[in-house]
């Protein structure tokens, strides 16, 4: 568990910056370069490159170099671990709405006899 736990911190941590979520919706359009990616935002190189450890850390991004030129795409397996704990997260509140919804129904029916 402390290990799922740990890999969801990462994924969090890593979805929590809007660089970061910029670069993912970018490669969910398809590979690209790392210099096609930082061409949108305005830092330098370097920082962009620290976004870009985050995120691989995080297992969400893969890059491999050919040549000279370091190409990077999504890794959509490594989005399974935050999926499947919102869609828990989900179904609790779901569970808990339902529950009130029916405490409320109830109460309006005692008070209307």
């Amino acid at each position: 568990m402390a290990k799922f736990e740990s890999q969801l911190d990462l994924h969090f941590a890593a979805l929590a910056d809007p660089t970061r979520r910029a670069i993912l919706a970018r490669l969910a359009r398809g590979r690209a370069s790392v210099s096609e990616l930082a061409a949108p935002h305005e830092m330098a190189l370097p920082s962009f490159m620290g976004h870009l450890r985050k995120l691989e850390a995080a297992g969400l991004v893969v890059t491999t170099k050919e040549g000279r030129v370091r190409h990077c795409e999504l890794s959509p397996e490594a989005f399974a671990p935050a999926q499947d704990w919102l869609a828990d997260q989900r179904a609790i509140w779901e569970g808990r709405l339902d529950r009130l919804d029916d405490y409320v129904t109830r109460l309006m029916k005692e008070r209307k006899t």
